[in-house]
């Protein structure tokens, strides 16, 4: 039996004529033109692509692992940009996979697409394998708690080549409680970490998405390029790194799948 909570469909953008939105019980998921791959309608979308951009020579193609699908608006932007780069996506809904394949453009050769749990795919995926991963991982409107633990995290930075590249989508609300942890988790596995952002959204006052970068390299993010990115962004954005994120993640902790769920 449908129930609304479970609700999804593919609607028209009524102001950008080849604009198609992903809706699962009436919440806007994913956008795509679909007509113009490289297009970017969301603001955090837009913060991954920039950081993509900044860290890899233009043009150059990646070996890419995307953790959660929906309409699946970063690989076309990567293989229309990126030509050539393999693409593995894992979406754990399998209607979201089939409603998205049946109502919006094919996907070039080079993506594959998988329905399975993301951090089942993870664990079974060769050392070193990756030179970018990108999670956008949630169910009703929460990231699942056994993506989010440093367990998941040091199985990232296990398939991820040396110098890869983590790029996380967090969506949270004041006063960020679930990021300033998210951060914490990352800071135990990877060893440089940083924070973009709508400045209003790193400072605690709306509701909103966060993008966390991250790389094994000790100074592997170009933090400066990605400031600069940020500021450039039609929705001006800030970074925090180092001290600055010393003082926004003061007194969080790491989760572990050890820990007791109702504590998190």
């Amino acid at each position: 039996m449908n129930r609304a909570a479970d609700r999804l469909e593919v609607v028209a953008d009524p102001v950008r004529r080849t604009g198609r939105t992903l809706l699962s019980a009436g919440v806007e998921q994913s956008y795509v033109d679909v007509e113009d791959p490289r297009y970017l309608h969301f603001e955090y979308v837009r913060r991954i692509a920039s950081a993509v951009d900044v860290a890899a020579p233009a043009g150059a193609p990646l070996n890419v692992l995307h953790l959660g699908g929906g309409a699946l608006t970063l690989p076309r932007w990567l293989a229309a940009t990126r030509p050539g780069s393999p693409q593995r996506v894992v979406e754990r809904d399998a209607a979201v996979v089939e409603l998205v394949s049946r109502e919006l453009p094919p996907l070039p050769a080079e993506v594959r697409v998988e329905v399975a749990d993301a951090r089942d795919a993870l664990t079974a995926t060769a050392d070193g394998r990756y030179d970018l991963v990108i999670a956008d991982i949630y169910r009703a409107a929460r990231m699942p708690r056994h993506v989010r633990t440093v367990e998941f995290a040091a199985e990232v930075a296990r398939a991820l080549r040396p110098d890869g590249l983590y790029l996380l989508n967090v969506t949270d609300l004041p006063p960020l409680v679930g990021t300033r942890v998210q951060v914490a988790t990352l800071r135990a596995v990877f060893a440089d970490v940083c924070v973009v952002g709508d400045r209003r959204m790193l400072r605690g006052r709306r509701y909103g998405n966060l993008v966390l970068a991250a790389t094994s390299r000790p100074g592997g993010l170009p933090v400066a390029r990605l400031a600069v990115a940020a500021l450039r962004d039609p929705v001006p954005g800030g970074l925090l790194h180092a001290a600055a994120l010393d003082t926004f993640v003061a007194g969080a902790h790491p989760v572990t799948d050890a820990d007791d769920h109702s504590r998190h």
